[in-house]
C-alpha cells in the first residue's frame, strides 16, 4: 500500500505528519435516522490509524471477503496545531484547512459489531478505509457555513451542510481535544449527512467542496 501524505490543492504537500482520523459519529439526525440509530446527545467518537488513509483519486478497489463497502462522504478538518483542553478560541485557530473524505465502512460487520456491543474499528479501519482529498486552506471558509456533495454517476447522492450539524466544527474540536490530545496532521471527521449506500463497481464518484475544492475517483471493483 502506498504511504499516505497531505497536500494543498495546487499539489504542494502540507509538511505534517497524520497521526491519527478521529471520526464523529451520527453528526447529523437525518443520516442517524437512515440507519436506524438514536440520534447521540453528545459526539460519539471513534479513530481510523493513520494506515487507514489513502489519496481520494487513486481508484477504489477492495476484496471480496470485505463484503459490502459503504461510501460515507464527510467534511475533513486538518489539524494545525496541539490542541489539549482547548477553548472555542483554540481550538479555530489550530484549524490549518479544510477537504473531503469518504469514511468507508464495512456495513454488515459493522452491524453485527453493534449488536454484540463491540468496538466499530474492524468495520472502519481497515487499509484503504479512508480516502481523503487535498486541503484547502481553512481562511477561505466560514467555518460555521461549509457545504459540501457527492455526486455518484452524475447523480447528486449526499448533500452536506455545517449548519446541520448536531455538533458544530469549533466546539466539536474543542470537545474532542478535552479527551485526548490534538496534534499537527491530525484530521478529524465531522460526521456525514444522509444518503449513505453502497459502493458498486464501475461507479465514479465525485466530491465538491463549496467552490473551493472538485475531486473525483473510480470504484474498479468491490467484492
Amino acid at each position: 500500500m502506498d504511504s499516505y501524505q497531505h497536500h494543498w490543492k495546487d499539489g504542494t504537500p502540507v509538511h505534517l505528519p497524520l497521526g491519527k482520523i478521529v471520526c464523529v459519529g451520527r453528526n447529523y439526525a437525518e443520516h442517524a435516522k437512515e440507519l436506524n440509530n438514536p440520534v447521540p446527545s453528545e459526539p460519539l467518537l471513534f479513530i481510523k490509524p493513520a494506515t487507514s488513509a489513502t489519496h481520494v483519486t487513486r481508484p477504489l478497489e477492495f476484496p471480496a471477503s470485505h463484503g459490502e463497502v459503504h461510501f460515507e462522504t464527510e467534511l475533513a478538518v486538518l489539524i494545525g496545531k496541539p490542541l489539549t483542553n482547548a477553548s472555542a478560541s483554540e481550538a479555530q485557530a489550530a484549524i490549518l484547512g479544510y477537504g473531503l473524505a469518504l469514511d468507508l465502512t464495512l456495513r454488515d460487520l459493522q452491524n453485527q459489531l453493534k449488536e454484540k456491543g463491540h468496538p466499530w474499528e474492524r468495520a472502519k479501519a481497515f487499509d484503504g478505509a479512508c480516502p481523503l482529498s487535498p486541503f484547502v486552506a481553512a481562511d477561505l471558509f466560514r467555518n460555521d457555513h461549509i457545504t459540501f456533495s457527492l455526486n455518484i454517476d452524475d447523480q447528486r447522492q449526499q448533500s452536506g451542510d455545517s449548519r446541520d450539524m448536531l455538533f458544530p466544527i469549533i466546539p466539536l474540536i474543542a470537545h474532542i481535544s478535552r479527551h485526548f490530545t490534538l496534534l499537527p496532521g491530525d484530521v478529524v471527521l465531522t460526521g456525514t449527512p444522509k444518503g449513505v449506500g453502497p459502493l458498486r463497481s464501475g461507479q465514479t464518484l465525485a466530491l465538491q467542496l463549496e467552490d473551493q475544492l472538485s475531486v473525483s475517483t473510480k470504484v474498479v471493483n468491490v467484492g
